[in-house]
């Protein structure tokens, strides 16, 4: 398939500019984790060895997400495959993907998975990508208006608790803000907390999601976006934080602290933040960039949401982004297409927050 011909399956565009995700489109993405979130090898895994019992397979301590090359992508591939069933009810693969939530997220397997997280040496494993990306996931079974959904989220509950507590003691912790591309960019893992929280009235984690936001972003002036991206990046973080911030801030601060923050993204011609290069998707860290461009839209189209000045130019940067990155999602290799799907829906069903 031709890129023109790719990206018109993909999506159309809407009256308002935004590009929607079409069935065809929604379709194909969901190929991509159902092909690798049963698949278990290959695998990276991140957990200290803290004895033998944890020398076996992945599968047997994260029966639930041991799919899809690592714990965080099989994570977010099974939140993208929710999102889709309820986007699209009459969607081709349904009962397989039906059948495979339903196997994977049971309750039995969401508590052998919450003990690798009470080992003390693995307290901190997913801090903080996969943390959050498991909070979204719960976000969207809650929001599912279906028996399947109310049950998934039943069994997925209690290691989302016990995530917001392990969220909360680590903001009381955290004496700086960790500013980078990739897995734990702090900002990102705020927006899909505090999203989370508001969605299941955890009020307690959006006091320590405020707390430490304020603490860390509400004085930061002139970012530095001419320094982006970094080579592996998969997240900005400049672009990250200004999305965060219009979930914490009253609309009229946001509008000042965004012109104080970004000011390029004001400018009468916005030359910031230009579409990111790939030059080998078989690297898995070089593939990253693609998954940049992908996030940078999401970020710009909620931040053009909630902005009072330049939006046509905000969003117009966000569906350059967006378009130029789509044709790269099914790449036809592991490195990228066992996440870079759940980063296009994303971006594709970005919600009007």
């Amino acid at each position: 398939m031709s890129s023109a011909s790719a990206q018109k399956a993909f999506y159309t565009r809407n009256s308002s500019g935004l590009l929607d995700l079409t069935p065809e489109g929604a379709a194909h993405l969901a190929e991509l984790p159902l092909r690798c979130m049963q698949q278990e090898f290959p695998y990276k895994t991140g957990i200290v060895f803290s004895d033998t019992s944890l020398v076996t397979n992945p599968k047997v301590y994260h029966p639930a997400f041991y799919g899809c090359f690592d714990w965080h992508s099989s994570v977010h591939g099974h939140w993208m495959l929710v999102r889709l069933l309820k986007s699209f009810p009459d969607l081709s693969k349904k009962q397989e993907i039906i059948t495979k939530l339903s196997q994977n997220l049971t309750a039995a397997n969401i508590t052998q998975e919450q003990r690798i997280f009470q080992n003390k040496e693995n307290n901190g494993f997913e801090r903080i990508y996969g943390w959050s990306w498991l909070l979204q996931l719960q976000r969207e079974l809650l929001t599912w208006n279906d028996p399947l959904g109310k049950e998934l989220a039943a069994n997925v509950e209690p290691l989302a608790t016990q995530f917001s507590k392990a969220y909360i003691d680590f903001l009381g912790k955290l004496v700086y803000p960790i500013r980078v591309g990739e897995h734990t960019n702090l900002a990102f893992g705020l927006s899909l907390a505090w999203d989370y929280a508001a969605t299941a009235n955890d009020t307690a984690l959006q006091q320590a999601i405020r707390q430490a936001a304020m603490r860390f972003y509400a004085a930061d002036r002139n970012c530095p976006a001419a320094w982006e991206p970094g080579g592996f990046d998969f997240l900005s973080p400049c672009l990250e934080e200004a999305d965060l911030m219009w979930r914490i801030l009253p609309e009229k601060e946001y509008q000042t602290w965004i012109r104080a923050f970004l000011p390029e993204l004001f400018a009468k011609e916005v030359t910031v933040f230009k579409v990111a290069q790939v030059k080998d998707v078989t690297d898995g860290k070089l593939v990253h960039l693609h998954g940049l461009n992908l996030s940078r839209a999401w970020c710009l189209y909620g931040i053009s949401r909630h902005v009072t000045a330049n939006r046509a130019a905000i969003l117009q940067l966000a569906n350059l982004h967006l378009e130029s990155a789509i044709p790269h999602v099914a790449s036809g290799d592991y490195a990228g297409e066992h996440w870079l799907a759940s980063f296009a829906v994303y971006a594709l069903t970005t919600e009007n927050n």
